[in-house]
């Protein structure tokens, strides 16, 4: 047997993992036997001459594979947030393995018999309401992975499988080079007119860690986003949008057209083996939505509300260019500038101005203080577990008893080797074996502005939602308190997972909140009342566009997803019609979405991109609950906790909303939030 740290327990603080001695090699070797070890554990189930039981089959079949579980988490979560070309290597040559595994198991004849047979009986066994739901799951995870399919369809599945698995990871590997290669150096002072000094800084260190002269600025979102909004050199602007644009299309070695078009017809090919009419109807099977026309009456009853507001957003903005700057058309790559520029003067309200009050560290303590103030967690940085990198932050989170609730782990920066955006992700799932509470291993990955020579990591307040946001995903894994791993944190109905994140959000528009961590990083002084209620004033600026956009991203998906795409064979005129209900901006011939849009073509939104438009829904309907009680009262905190935050996916979503708020979400809310109808 190979011996290496990835294949034993690790004899580390708490479990955790043990970077700095795992070796890039060690990985391939540790999958294997892991695969070989999982294989094992299914085995002795499947060979088990005792008559198949919740416990022998059902429960022993959650708890298999925990050490791959382990090493999986560890490798992918590495190959997100700290990958080179030897990870990535690895990941190509894995994830058919992976895939290969686990289409063994939902094709294994004998495991599935087993399954049924315990499936057939479970009326009259019983099983606790968390036990029926895994029952439920680990019997549609066969049905709807092709166990009862004929062999050749079998055969078919997993060769589908396979390539899905290929080009969702080329896929974001081509995102991730496209995003690292290109570069825009500015060596004329003049062109960085309108930046902010703190921008200014930071892309002048950027040019001499690589050796230029000048200002170096990417299409990493802490370059990105500030040019985008401040620079006054229009044609720059248009630059970096265009290459913003256009990854992965390209029509070279980097281009994702081919990857998109094989996936969609892929997953569409799939869908129909399993006796579905598309890949949206298989997915929302399983989701609190539960079929694509209930989705498109959602997405299209939203557009209703939202177009009309969105148009005379965009009319205002368009009037407010011109009479700037004599701009007669509108382009994407003024959007950012020019909304930022009407901000400031209808509410007087500068992110420059906002930032100093924004210092990430106390940032940091300031979500902690929501959670404790909420859920009586405390947080102490610890230093004695291992780290993937030396930004990363590590935390131990207790109880008011002073008990393990998780260890936290939180990498802020951009770097080479971590995609774009913002996420959570876990490194051990919470579950309970043998009368022992595993706590989980939680992080949260963002991809804020570093601190330069002479300030500190300051946050806009866009940032600062995202840091709540991730937080609010994390404390769904932290709060965890199920029996089984996969019922577990986060692992619930996709249109579900986001209420805990986007709830939390609402704490950074409240001043009882704001006060507790908005304080400027030079004078200490409290964020003035002024500027908090300047906050709250601009929340719905631009909604209408905000909801449209977010509208259009749900659409687009469901068009990949919600019909046949076998007769697709332009990606840019097919993302056109798509978008042709959705826009405002005249389209960049140059540029297309669906080439670099990671959350449906690589990551797990496929016919779940409207989840957030739903998720928004229920997290304004149970903010309305809070505000009414107080933002901070104890027991709606506790009925939120213990409803929804340790509830995972043991139970039907609805059924825990309700528990929780007494009624079904109504979608007023959010529209009343977001201006869109008069509260």
């Amino acid at each position: 047997m190979i011996q290496n740290i990835l294949t034993k327990p690790f004899s580390t603080p708490y479990g955790t993992a043990p970077f700095s001695n795992i070796k890039t090699q060690d990985f391939l070797p540790a999958f294997k036997q892991a695969i070989q070890d999982a294989k094992d554990e299914i085995d002795a189930i499947v060979n088990n001459t005792e008559a198949p039981s919740f416990e022998n089959t059902i429960e022993a079949l959650d708890f298999s594979g925990e050490q791959l579980d382990r090493v999986s988490n560890i490798f992918f979560n590495l190959n997100s947030a700290e990958t080179n070309d030897d990870i990535q290597k690895i990941a190509q040559e894995v994830s058919p393995l992976l895939s290969e595994f686990s289409n063994d198991i939902a094709l294994n004849e004998d495991l599935f018999k087993r399954v049924k047979a315990v499936y057939n009986l479970k009326d009259s066994l019983d099983l606790t309401t968390e036990q029926q739901t895994l029952l439920d799951k680990k019997y549609k995870s066969f049905s709807r992975n092709g166990a009862n399919l004929p062999e050749d369809k079998k055969q078919k599945l997993r060769e589908i499988d396979k390539k899905l698995s290929q080009l969702k990871l080329k896929f974001g590997e081509n995102v991730l080079a496209e995003t690292n290669k290109f570069e825009m150096l500015i060596t004329n002072e003049d062109d960085l007119a309108g930046l902010p000094e703190g921008t200014i800084e930071a892309a002048k260190q950027l040019a001499e860690s690589k050796d230029k002269e000048g200002w170096l600025f990417t299409l990493d979102y802490p370059s990105y986003i500030p040019f985008m909004t401040y620079a006054d050199n229009r044609e720059l602007r248009k630059k970096l949008a265009i290459a913003s644009g256009k990854k992965g299309f390209h029509n070279d070695d980097l281009d994702n057209q081919d990857i998109v078009l094989n996936i969609a017809k892929l997953r569409f090919e799939r869908a129909q083996l399993l006796g579905y009419k598309t890949h949206a109807d298989f997915v929302l099977e399983e989701r609190m939505a539960k079929t694509p026309e209930k989705v498109a009456s959602f997405l299209n009853e939203l557009l209703e509300k939202a177009k009309p507001a969105a148009q005379q957003e965009f009319n205002d903005l368009q009037a407010f260019a011109k009479e700037l700057d004599g701009i007669d058309q509108l382009e994407k790559w003024d959007s950012a500038y020019y909304a930022e520029k009407l901000k400031q003067k209808l509410f007087d309200l500068d992110d420059e101005k906002l930032k100093p009050y924004f210092k990430l560290e106390n940032v940091i303590n300031g979500v902690f203080l929501v959670a404790q103030k909420l859920y009586g967690l405390e947080f102490e940085e610890i230093n004695t577990i291992d780290k993937y990198h030396p930004d990363v932050l590590t935390y131990k989170v207790t109880d008011e008893k002073g008990q393990l609730v998780s260890i936290f782990y939180a990498d802020f920066f951009p770097r080479a080797g971590k995609r774009n955006g913002a996420w959570m992700t876990s490194f051990k799932p919470q579950s309970i074996k043998k009368g022992v509470n595993e706590r989980p291993h939680i992080s949260i990955v963002c991809n804020f502005t570093k601190p330069t020579k002479s300030k500190p990591s300051l946050l806009t307040f866009n940032e600062v939602t995202t840091l709540f946001h991730e937080f609010g995903h994390a404390l769904h894994g932290m709060l965890a308190n199920t029996t089984y791993p996969s019922l577990s944190g986060t692992s619930v109905y996709w249109d579900f997972v986001e209420l805990p994140s986007q709830v939390l959000e609402n704490w950074c528009y409240e001043k009882e909140a704001l006060e507790l961590f908005a304080t400027h990083y030079e004078t200490g002084a409290v964020i003035p009342m002024d500027l908090i209620e300047k906050i709250k004033a601009s929340a719905t600026f631009h909604e209408g566009m905000q909801t449209l956009r977010q509208l259009s991203f749900g659409l687009l998906d469901m068009s990949w997803h919600g019909q046949d795409p076998t007769t697709i064979s332009s990606v840019k005129d097919h993302e056109l019609q798509a978008f042709e209900s959705t826009k405002l901006y005249p389209d960049v011939v140059e540029n297309c979405m669906s080439t670099s849009f990671s959350h449906i073509f690589q990551g797990g939104y496929s016919s779940g991109y409207y989840s957030y438009k739903w998720a928004e829904v229920l997290d304004a309907d149970a903010f309305e609950y809070f505000k009414e009680a107080g933002i901070f009262n104890k027991e709606v905190a506790k009925k939120f906790k213990d409803n929804i935050l340790s509830q995972g996916g043991t139970e039907d979503p609805m059924v825990l909303y309700k528990r929780f708020r007494g009624h079904e979400p109504k979608p007023e809310a959010l529209l009343k939030r977001a201006g869109l109808i008069k509260a």
